[in-house]
């Protein structure tokens, strides 16, 4: 159903470059390199909304895409625009450049704060973010301040030295925003010689 409208959108906005799409929302997601900035669902292309376009839209009565997730709905950021748009192909592409530079604004953004709870950092879930809670490492900020060593060494004295040595590369590498996997060798005997002697 949203095949003629995405092949027509594709080619629209051919001018900024790499643009492809890929299956999302119960529809297709239009990216340019790595950012969406727009989504086609239902047969109607929807622009994603950003602060300094969401007025305009929402004075142009324009409505964000609802999907359902588990019996749920989910408010996109990502607003259908009227069919009468697409006979001024220009004004779309006006709006979707807005739409893009907001994206790329937002993705950089968000990369440069990171995870904000412990449990969204890498290799840690919510049970690592709970037994860090309960040796007062309750923030990313705190774990980083306080290191992957001394963070897994207060955790130590709560499980009676009674923890996996994997623990330890996971709490590194979450500091270090990479895969436990990826520690080299190097670093983990480093981080060995810094435990009391027994462990690990």
């Amino acid at each position: 159903m949203d095949k003629p409208i995405l092949k027509d959108t594709l080619k629209l906005f051919d001018c900024f470059g790499s643009v492809k799409s890929r299956s999302m929302f119960g529809g297709f997601g239009i990216f340019a390199g790595e950012t969406m900035f727009a989504l086609v669902v239902k047969n109607k292309l929807h622009l994603r909304a950003n602060a300094k376009n969401i007025e305009v839209f929402k004075e142009a009565n324009l409505s964000p895409y609802v999907y359902e997730k588990r019996g749920f709905p989910v408010v996109t950021k990502h607003f259908a625009i009227p069919d009468i748009w697409w006979n001024t192909p220009e004004m779309i592409i006006e709006y979707a450049q807005g739409s893009l530079e907001g994206a790329k604004n937002d993705k950089e953004t968000k990369s440069k704060i990171g995870p904000s709870r412990i449990k969204d950092l890498p290799n840690l879930r919510l049970a690592n973010e709970r037994m860090l809670k309960k040796v007062g490492i309750d923030t990313v900020e705190k774990l980083v301040e306080v290191g992957a060593i001394d963070a897994y060494k207060a955790l130590l004295d709560t499980h009676d030295n009674n923890l996996n040595i994997e623990l330890l590369w996971a709490l590194e590498g979450a500091i270090s925003g990479k895969h436990w996997s990826v520690i080299s060798e190097t670093r983990r005997g480093e981080l060995l010689g810094l435990l009391p002697s027994g462990v690990g």
